[in-house]
C-alpha cells in the first residue's frame, strides 16, 4: 500500500462527494455540533458544542499531517448539502492495512442510502487502489445503530477488546469488524453494489 496522505483524494459517484477535510470546514459543519449534539454520544472524542468541534476537527487535520489519517468531508450531491465526515485512519503500510471510522452524519441523511454510497466509494478505493489487504471497522460496543450498518455493508465481526480505549466518558467496550480484501472481490462488492 502507498497511500500519501499530502495528495488530494477526490472519490465521487451520483449521489455523494468525498473531497479531502480542509480547514474551511469547520464551519460547513459546526452546525451539526451544536444543534445534534447527539451525534457524538459513541465518539471517543465527542465534538459537542463549538470548542469540542473545532478540537475534533484539528486532531483530524494533525493526524493527516503525520500520515496516520486522511479525513473526508461528505458532500450530499442530491441536495448540494454537507452531510458529515468520515475517514482512513490507523493507516498501516508494514501491514498494508487501515481503519475506516469516525463517520458521522447529519440526522437528516440518516437512513437515506448516504452511508452505503460512501462505504462503497472509500472501500473500492482502499481495495482497488491502495489495494490494501484488510480493512477494519471498530465502534462502542453499545452502539447498535452502526454496528447494524456495519453488518449490512458486509463486515465479518470478529469480537470485543473490553474496556480498550479511554471515552469521552468513560472507558469503553470496542467491537470490531473487518472486510479482507478476498471478500471484497468475491462478493462484499456487488453485494453492496446492489444495495446502492
Amino acid at each position: 500500500m502507498i497511500f500519501d496522505t499530502t495528495k488530494e483524494y477526490m472519490l465521487e459517484n451520483d449521489r455523494v462527494l468525498l473531497r479531502p477535510m480542509e480547514r474551511r470546514d469547520i464551519a460547513n459543519l459546526q452546525s451539526f455540533s451544536t444543534e445534534e449534539p447527539e451525534l457524538w454520544n459513541y465518539s471517543l472524542i465527542s465534538a459537542a458544542g463549538k470548542e469540542n468541534f473545532e478540537n475534533y476537527m484539528n486532531i483530524a487535520f494533525k493526524k493527516r499531517e503525520e500520515g496516520d489519517s486522511y479525513p473526508f468531508i461528505v458532500i450530499d450531491k442530491q441536495t448540494e448539502e454537507y452531510a458529515g465526515s468520515t475517514r482512513f485512519y490507523d493507516i498501516q503500510p508494514q501491514h498494508n492495512t487501515l481503519q475506516l471510522g469516525y463517520t458521522w452524519y447529519g440526522k437528516r441523511f440518516q437512513g437515506t442510502g448516504l452511508n452505503k454510497n460512501c462505504k462503497y466509494l472509500l472501500l473500492t478505493f482502499a481495495f482497488e487502489t491502495l489495494k490494501v489487504d484488510r480493512v477494519e471497522f471498530r465502534a462502542d460496543a453499545n452502539n447498535a445503530r452502526s454496528i447494524a450498518a456495519m453488518k449490512s455493508i458486509g463486515c465479518v465481526e470478529e469480537g470485543i477488546l473490553r474496556s480498550n480505549c479511554q471515552g469521552h466518558d468513560g472507558r469503553r467496550d470496542s467491537i470490531v469488524l473487518s472486510i479482507l480484501n478476498r471478500e471484497w472481490h468475491e462478493h462484499v462488492k456487488s453485494n453492496l453494489k446492489s444495495k446502492l
